[in-house]
C-alpha cells in the first residue's frame, strides 16, 4: 500500500538528480519543464527562479523512482504524472509541510486529482486559472504567406525591449511579472536564446525564444507580439525561425505550450506542424 513516506524530499537539488535525473529524462516531452527548470538551477545555482530556496521530491517503491516534482517559490507545485492515490499521499505529505501553496500544475488528471486532495487536507478551495496543451513538432511548415521582414537574435541594445516584453508576457498569461527580469534578459541575450521578428525598417514586431537543450528537448518561450503588432503573421514567422534553429541545433524534440482558451496561438502552431501531446492544467488553491 502506497504511503506518503514513500515520498523522498530534499531541497538538495544534486540528491534529488541522483534519484530522479534518470527518472525525467526517460519521457522528455512529458517532463519538458522540470527538465528545463532543474538544469537552469545546476547551472545558474539556487537564485535563479528567486530568493526562496526550491523543493524537490520523488516517489520511489522498491528502489524504483515512479514520479517527481519540484516548487521554486513563490511559484505554484509542478508535478509529473500521478495516480489519484499517489496524489492524495503526496498530498497529504505535503500538508504538514507547507500548508499554504498557492496552486499546482501537471497534466489535466494529475492537477485535478491533486487539487481534489489538497482541498480535503487543508480546507483550500481549488480554482482552476487556466488549461494548456503541450504540443511536439512533427514536419515543419512556414507560414504562407510570410510577412515583409527578417528575424534576428536579440543583442545587448535589446536589453531594455527584451525586459519590458517579457513583463508583458507574464501579464498577458496571469503571471507575477518578476521585479527585476534583467538577468533573465541578459541570460538569454549571451546565450543567443531569443529571437525577434523586424520590418524590413528594422523595428522589432515580436519575439520568440529557446530553452536549453536537455535530454535532446527544446522548448518554445516566451511567444510574444505586442497587442498593436498583432494579426499580421508575425508571431508565426518568428516561431518557425526559432523552431528551425532548434533542429538544427540537434533538438529531437521540439516543444511548445499553448493555452487552450486562446483560439488563435493554437491554430498557428498546428498549421506550423505542431501536434497535441497532452493537456496540462493550472490550478490557484485559495
Amino acid at each position: 500500500m502506497l504511503t506518503d513516506d514513500d515520498w523522498r524530499i530534499t531541497t538538495d537539488l544534486d540528491r534529488f538528480l541522483s534519484r530522479a535525473g534518470e527518472f525525467l529524462r526517460s519521457r522528455p516531452a512529458a517532463h519538458t519543464v522540470p527538465l528545463t527548470v532543474t538544469e537552469a538551477l545546476r547551472t545558474r545555482g539556487a537564485g535563479a527562479y528567486g530568493a526562496e530556496a526550491p523543493v524537490f521530491g520523488h516517489l520511489e517503491r522498491a528502489g524504483e523512482v515512479r514520479a517527481a516534482f519540484f516548487r521554486t517559490p513563490p511559484r505554484r507545485l509542478y508535478l509529473t504524472s500521478l495516480t489519484p492515490d499517489e496524489a492524495g499521499t503526496l498530498a497529504a505529505r505535503l500538508a504538514g509541510l507547507v500548508p499554504s501553496l498557492p496552486g499546482v500544475t501537471a497534466d489535466h488528471g494529475t492537477a485535478t486529482a491533486f487539487a481534489g486532495a489538497w482541498q480535503r487536507h487543508t480546507g483550500a478551495t481549488p480554482a482552476l486559472r487556466e488549461r494548456e496543451r503541450l504540443y511536439r513538432l512533427g514536419t515543419l511548415t512556414p507560414p504562407r504567406p510570410r510577412p515583409a521582414g527578417r528575424h534576428r537574435l536579440a543583442t545587448e541594445r535589446d536589453r531594455e525591449r527584451l525586459m519590458r516584453w517579457h513583463r508583458e508576457f507574464d501579464t498577458a498569461v496571469g503571471g507575477t511579472p518578476a521585479a527585476d527580469n534583467g538577468p533573465w534578459a541578459d541570460t538569454r541575450i549571451a546565450a543567443g536564446r531569443v529571437t525577434f521578428w523586424e520590418t524590413p525598417d528594422g523595428t522589432p514586431v515580436a519575439m520568440a525564444g529557446l530553452t536549453p537543450m536537455v535530454a535532446g528537448q527544446i522548448r518554445v518561450t516566451p511567444v510574444f507580439t505586442p497587442p498593436h503588432r498583432r494579426g499580421r503573421g508575425y508571431a508565426a514567422a518568428v516561431t518557425a525561425a526559432v523552431s528551425r534553429a532548434a533542429l538544427a541545433a540537434g533538438a529531437e524534440e521540439v516543444l511548445l505550450f499553448a493555452d487552450l482558451a486562446n483560439l488563435t496561438s493554437n491554430a498557428l502552431y498546428r498549421r506550423l506542424g505542431y501536434r497535441p501531446v497532452a493537456d496540462f492544467a493550472v490550478y490557484d488553491f485559495s
